[in-house]
């Protein structure tokens, strides 16, 4: 559930809608797309021969996909990113030292953004991919944040974004999210267990500047069967904690007062 007001420029709300949905389904037809969207398709052919002639879509066949000019865009974001730019070293040496997968995340808009994402030697293909946005509450690295943030901020993402559910296991009810975040806190790291996806579970601790603010999590996330006993509720929450210490102190050195990440 998300309870933004109603875009003020329509038409650019539908191109963006329209990216979503080919994102969503990996491509779609003329078509399929006048049947999502509910538009005439004058509209939506309009719009689709816009964004291709642009180069944000391209056709395949009967298709649209979404086009790489995403990628100049989404590398441009995340070269601005001090934050990953500091990060990523130790990113990748979390995923060498645990086999799994390492990953960064932020917060915008309410939502967790995979900023990195590195995989280790033993680690399964996962759905997740850089720039991936989804609801903080389902994943370890999200908890960590909310954890950490104030009532006002916590209650306006549960209002904005809701707690929908990702898998069975996702925490759906809100007195048990707080209560949760409550143990966060005391503890100083975060888990999920299967909580976006099925047999996946995964650890994170947030990231914070020498003023105390969170500016984003690591995580190591794992198949089940290898993340279990000691090595779930031990040696990840450490080597993640770890890697945090490390990434917060480098922060403090190289980033400017007053710097943006």
């Amino acid at each position: 559930m998300d309870v933004r007001s109603e875009p003020k420029i329509r038409s650019t709300a539908v191109s963006f809608r329209i990216f979503d949905r080919i994102r969503d389904r990996d491509g779609l037809t003329l078509t399929e797309l006048v049947e999502e969207l509910d538009r005439p398709t004058s509209t939506v052919h309009d719009h689709l021969q816009t964004l291709t002639d642009l180069g944000y879509l391209v056709r395949e066949g009967d298709e649209y996909v979404i086009g790489t000019k995403f990628l100049e865009l989404g590398g441009y974001a995340r070269s601005r990113s001090r934050l990953c730019r500091i990060a990523e070293s130790e990113i990748q040496d979390l995923a060498l030292d645990t086999g799994d997968h390492a990953n960064l995340m932020v917060e915008e808009h309410g939502l967790g953004v995979f900023l990195l994402k590195r995989k280790g030697d033993e680690a399964l293909a996962l759905d997740t991919y850089e720039g991936k946005r989804v609801p903080l509450h389902t994943t370890a690295l999200g908890k960590s944040m909310l954890a950490s943030m104030d009532e006002d901020r916590l209650d306006g993402i549960i209002e904005r974004h809701g707690l929908p559910a990702a898998t069975e296991c996702t925490v759906t009810d809100e007195d048990e999210l707080r209560a949760e975040l409550e143990v966060i806190r005391k503890r100083g790291y975060a888990t999920d267990d299967e909580e976006r996806l099925e047999g996946i579970r995964c650890v994170a601790a947030p990231i914070r500047t020498a003023d105390d603010a969170v500016v984003g999590a690591v995580s190591v996330s794992g198949i089940k069967s290898r993340m279990r006993g000691d090595h779930f509720h031990e040696e990840v929450p450490q080597k993640v904690q770890n890697t945090v210490n490390v990434i917060e102190v480098n922060l403090r050195h190289q980033l400017p007062n007053g710097a943006s990440l």
